[in-house]
């Protein structure tokens, strides 16, 4: 009789709990630093927008140049690396000498982002028994869904009543909470092949995971399609005259993936990737296809519940796939490949569809980023979906056994 392995263990919880007071601080800023630059230094809004997205770009490099090295110093030394730099940079914000200051700011408090989430996220994989992959990973990507409708709301009603030094303390209480928390993890060592060769100068998988690539482009496409709900949300809103119930929209979206994560994440764990994957491209279509026809509150928010099941459940299952075909050893570089094609398109996306509104208008965008989605579908298929278990059966073959017996 086998006996299921346990998932929620201490370790499990602690790192997921670190990260979520990470990417709390991340997404309570998100929506406050372009107001603060604004009013603080009198920034054109296009200024303004830099500032917000300059920390995307530092996120990036952290991940990019910092995940390879996760393999030679490891897992715990990153992490409690990236956690004192997250600190560090979280206290110069109070350093008020100009917007360049502040834009080195936001790209360091960026790059120390990058360090420590690509570490959790790679002591995560670890930490998860391997019959319950996507059913964990699920669950862990939970606390970044709770930071993306919780940080928004504190941020804004902070902003409100708030000084912005109270908010820039408040987030600093969180780095160094997030910081304690992680103090008690266990991270398990990792054993490395014997003697394997790497080549000398500069090659892409030294800093990326050539087998994680193929579900990047996936995850870089729909990040894309995302980034035009997550950016530009409260300008439609505002067109359409329902600003009041637009507040409202990522906490139904936020609902909607806690509701359904952990039955997703089982279900991939149970009969493959695939079966939720293709469900969720439908359902992540239809609600940036409705949102493109809204006209009253009802319409509005079923669009985003619709775009919470489909994204929201994609994010943890990409995520999955990517750990689930890398070798054991290289699954900081899958990790940091991974959150590398999230963090473009949802950085770049609003600068690239920001040149596109002015031609189109926002509903014609939703019904761009609805189409994108659909031949997304097909990019999956031939990238993954066709071969999926092949693949699994290559990197580990009585886990796709069981998935095919099941």
């Amino acid at each position: 009789m086998n006996t299921k392995a346990k998932l929620w263990t201490k370790d499990f919880t602690i790192v997921s709990s670190a990260n979520f007071f990470l990417y709390l601080v991340f997404y309570l800023l998100l929506v406050t630093m372009a107001v603060y630059a604004v009013e603080q230094f009198g920034v054109s809004e296009s200024q303004a927008g830099l500032v917000t997205g300059v920390f995307i770009i530092g996120t990036l490099i952290g991940r990019l140049f910092l995940g390879r090295m996760i393999t030679k110093i490891g897992n715990k030394k990153m992490l409690y690396a990236g956690l004192i730099f997250f600190i560090l940079t979280s206290a110069l914000y109070f350093i008020d000498t100009g917007i360049t200051f502040l834009l080195i700011t936001r790209l360091l408090h960026g790059v120390a982002l990058g360090m420590a989430s690509t570490a959790t996220g790679t002591i995560i994989a670890e930490v998860i028994p391997e019959e319950r992959k996507g059913e964990g990973i699920g669950f862990y990507s939970m606390s970044i869904t709770l930071a993306t409708a919780i940080g928004p709301f504190i941020g804004l009603y902070m902003s409100e009543h708030t000084s912005f030094q109270t908010i820039f303390g408040f987030c600093l209480a969180l780095s160094i909470i997030s910081f304690l928390i992680a103090l008690f993890v266990h991270v398990p060592v990792v054993k490395k092949p014997m003697k394997t060769k790497e080549k000398a100068g500069f090659t892409l998988s030294h800093f990326i995971e050539p087998r994680a690539l193929p579900i990047a482009l996936v995850v870089l496409l729909l990040s894309l399609g995302y980034s035009s709900v997550l950016s530009f949300i409260n300008f439609y809103a505002i067109e359409i005259d329902l600003v009041q119930v637009a507040s409202l929209f990522f906490v139904v979206y936020a609902v909607a993936i806690l509701v359904s994560r952990p039955f997703t994440g089982r279900l991939m764990d149970v009969k493959g990737a695939n079966w939720v994957m293709y469900p969720t491209f439908a359902l992540f279509a239809a609600g940036l296809l409705l949102l493109s026809t809204a006209g009253n509150s009802f319409i509005l928010l079923l669009a985003g519940a619709l775009i919470g099941l489909g994204f929201g459940n994609m994010q943890s299952t990409t995520q999955a796939i990517a750990v689930k075909v890398t070798p054991t050893h290289r699954i900081g570089l899958a990790t940091s490949t991974y959150y590398i094609a999230l963090d473009a398109g949802l950085g770049f996306g609003p600068y690239v569809l920001g040149l596109i509104i002015p031609l189109s208008g926002y509903r014609n965008l939703y019904i761009m980023m609805g189409l994108l989605v659909i031949v997304t579908t097909a990019i999956y298929y031939f990238m993954h979906g066709k071969k999926e278990r092949s693949l699994l059966m290559e990197m580990n073959p009585m886990e796709a056994g069981n998935s095919k017996a099941n």
